[in-house]
């Protein structure tokens, strides 16, 4: 990376842009979301703290799901618990399509300060997160408490405690809710393939020369729009012997709801099991809470 002039060449907004550090033996991604965001969260009037944990999970969702290597994988991160304020938040990633939801009790939320912990959010909670290869089929899952400040943390403990790869996640999100954006590094002990877990350490001087560095990127950084992901990166890293850009993921609001789509999934029961799902009407109407939309289907819809 000769220049900061010859990093600056992809998106700066609703991107993902992954690099390496090889002679670190690290690889990383950045993030920044901005007008998919705002369409995420228009499908529902959030409240300040919900909306802002939302565009968290975004923003880590991007991240993460950015990472696989099959395109037509998918990502799904969930935190769930049976006794918080927020007993459901889902988001996943798929072809760099971005949705997400949150369910949550406002009358408990009104109760709390203007900036709630996570754990006055959640409670005792659990963290999830999901790949599934949509080539090879496989489906990999790790569960771990939900535990730390922030999801940034908790994502952080996912990876030491579920994959034994030492990681540093920062992620940020703008005052007015509208720009968010996120760093994530790894510690790859003998190339960007990475070796057997076995062999990872979390005190490993080449790893924490790169986490200290992660750690000085700035919060306004993150979320600040005019800010080339590309110049982000050189500033962090420009006295590193390489920086290699690898892939840039366009990054957009998806839902994979539609007529087509949800006849699809109806079609699946039996007429006995339709015939319970109809209404007074003559409809049966589903929800898409990602979206916020209902889609009313007639028996006679099932049968084109």
């Amino acid at each position: 990376m000769a220049s900061e002039n010859r990093m600056e060449t992809a998106a700066s907004i609703d991107a993902a842009i992954g690099f390496a550090l090889p002679h670190r033996h690290a690889r990383g991604r950045l993030v920044r979301l901005g007008p998919a965001l705002e369409q995420i969260l228009s499908a529902h009037d959030y409240p300040a703290p919900i909306a802002h944990l939302l565009a968290e999970a975004l923003v880590l969702t991007g991240l993460l799901g950015a990472t696989l290597k099959d395109a037509g994988g998918q990502l799904t991160m969930q935190a769930q618990t049976e006794s918080g304020i927020v007993d459901l938040l889902v988001c996943d990633f798929r072809g760099g399509e971005l949705r997400g939801y949150v369910r949550f009790d406002p009358e408990r939320l009104a109760e709390q300060p203007s900036h709630p912990s996570l754990f006055s959010l959640f409670g005792k909670a659990y963290l999830a997160i999901t790949f599934d290869q949509a080539l090879s089929k496989e489906r990999y899952q790790g569960i771990v408490p939900l535990e730390g400040g922030s999801l940034a943390e908790a994502v952080e403990h996912f990876f030491v405690q579920s994959e034994q790869i030492p990681s540093l996640v920062r992620v940020a999100v703008d005052d007015a809710g509208k720009v968010a954006g996120g760093i994530l590094l790894q510690h790859l002990p003998e190339g960007e393939e990475g070796r057997e877990r076995l062999h990872t350490r979390l005190d490993h001087p080449e790893w924490e020369h790169v986490r200290v560095i992660g750690q000085t990127v700035r919060a306004g950084e993150l979320a600040d729009p005019s800010l080339k992901l590309e110049t982000l990166l050189w500033r962090l890293f420009h006295e590193e012997d390489e920086v290699r850009l690898l892939s840039t993921v366009p990054l957009s609001k998806g839902c994979r709801c539609s007529p087509e789509h949800i006849r699809g999934v109806i079609g699946r029961f039996s007429p006995a099991e339709q015939a319970e799902m109809v209404d007074e009407d003559g409809l049966i109407s589903v929800d898409c809470e990602f979206c916020s939309r209902v889609f009313p289907i007639s028996m006679d819809d099932l049968k084109t």
